[in-house]
């Protein structure tokens, strides 16, 4: 039986399989060098940049923290943040196709790179790339 460890971590007994993405993928340092990756790509992106603040720290931790959450890892980003309410965070900035397809762009790119050095299972893969696809979906607010 798993039990809820330190800052929200699942502890899997023993000998058993990761129950959760976030384990399966390593847990909290998949998701920093995902977020790093990607934030170099952003870093120059003429379409991108100007919808981030100058400095990118927060944005890479705010990132890093919700993916870890959403699949399966600490709720730090909840505890510190309250709701995602992913919408309502992106409505300040004119979000239209180009921009979703720059941001998955670069965050498919930023994945496959970090796969690449990995031994993750297709399923996996395919399931990360699925939520990041419909999540930039969401996020557009312009047409």
């Amino acid at each position: 039986m798993a039990t809820e460890g330190r800052d929200g971590e699942v502890e899997a007994p023993e000998g058993s399989r990761p129950t959760t993405v976030y384990d399966i993928l390593g847990g909290m340092g998949f998701f920093q060098e995902l977020v790093e990756r990607f934030y170099k790509r952003v870093a120059t992106d003429l379409l991108l940049r100007p919808l981030y603040p100058d400095d990118l720290s927060g944005s890479k931790r705010h990132l890093a923290l919700f993916l870890a959450q959403y699949w399966g890892g600490p709720t730090t980003y909840s505890d510190e943040r309250g709701h995602p309410r992913l919408r309502m965070r992106h409505n300040p900035f004119v979000i239209g196709e180009p921009e979703r397809d720059a941001w998955l762009r670069h965050m498919n790119a930023a994945i496959d790179s970090l796969l690449d050095e990995c031994d993750v299972h297709p399923v996996v893969e395919a399931r990360l790339l699925d939520y990041m696809a419909s999540a930039a979906d969401a996020m557009v607010n312009a047409r």
